[in-house]
């Protein structure tokens, strides 16, 4: 394996494998490789031939390295991923679940279409306020806490105690 030092070219033994095993080593190291690498004019397969020996299976793949190769080579300076676009994150922030607990507290029989509409919110994210945040569940067309308050749970353990 030849490596480029200044203007001149020493042969290098393939065989020498890193100190930390390949598992702790995370994309963003291999991405950091790629640039040096691809900073000394080394070639994008060559820089994966040199990875793969010392990575093994936890190697990024060919088209990878030469995705990020190319990416280097037009300005791009970070190794992180750039976020995607697609569905936003459900954000509840705290006066929405105030707004909604409110809503529910106020009428126990409201849906969570209507809580949606009065909060002008999507149905998604006003279900998820209800079920996953504040935990309430429909029984009998009312919304409940899924959480005994301490009194009952006592009243449980004595009426088994007593069986």
């Amino acid at each position: 394996m030849a490596v480029r030092w200044g203007n001149a070219t020493r042969r290098r033994s393939s065989s020498v494998k890193m100190t930390a095993p390949p598992v702790t080593c995370i994309k963003e190291e291999q991405r950091s490789i790629i640039r040096f690498l691809r900073g000394e004019g080394v070639k994008p397969i060559e820089i994966h031939r040199r990875m793969e020996v010392q990575y093994g299976d936890a190697c990024l793949s060919v088209q990878q390295v030469y995705e990020w190769s190319r990416k280097f080579l037009n300005g791009v300076n970070s190794v992180t991923d750039s976020p995607r676009p697609g569905q936003a994150h459900r954000v509840a922030t705290p006066e929405a679940i105030a707004a909604v607990e409110a809503i529910v507290k106020e009428n126990r029989r409201v849906t969570v279409h209507e809580i949606a509409a009065r909060l002008d919110k999507s149905h998604r994210s006003g279900h998820h306020i209800v079920h996953d945040v504040l935990q309430f569940h429909k029984v009998s067309a009312r919304w409940v806490p899924s959480q005994l308050p301490a009194e009952l749970k006592e009243r449980r353990v004595d009426a088994c105690q007593e069986l």
